[in-house]
């Protein structure tokens, strides 16, 4: 909020460009590296780049045990920060066809 008062013209651009792109439309580098951008400056984004960042590195060939034991800690934190947001929106709701 500061930082969009003090500099509105660096914020402004950045608010479009989140605006323009969605998760749906193509996760590739670049709008990976703009919700990088967005989180930088402090505006929420639909998904997390460092959660991505840590999941496609985790693909790689030859990780070791407790890397894939840290990717599966950060997994559950991400559920468990997430599931108490999810379950006190009002727009949340329970699809029994997707079990979710």
């Amino acid at each position: 909020q500061v930082f969009s008062h003090h500099c509105p013209f660096l914020m402004g651009p950045i608010e479009c460009l989140t605006d323009a792109v969605t998760p749906d439309t193509d996760i590739q580098v670049v709008t990976l590296s703009i919700f990088e951008l967005a989180s930088a400056a402090g505006i929420s984004c639909e998904v997390d780049p460092a959660l991505v960042n840590v999941l496609a590195a985790s693909k790689t060939d030859g990780s070791s045990p407790e890397e894939d034991y840290k990717v599966a800690c950060l997994l559950l934190v991400f559920v468990a920060v997430s599931l108490p947001l999810l379950a006190s929106d009002p727009a949340s709701i329970y699809n029994t066809e997707l079990d979710g």
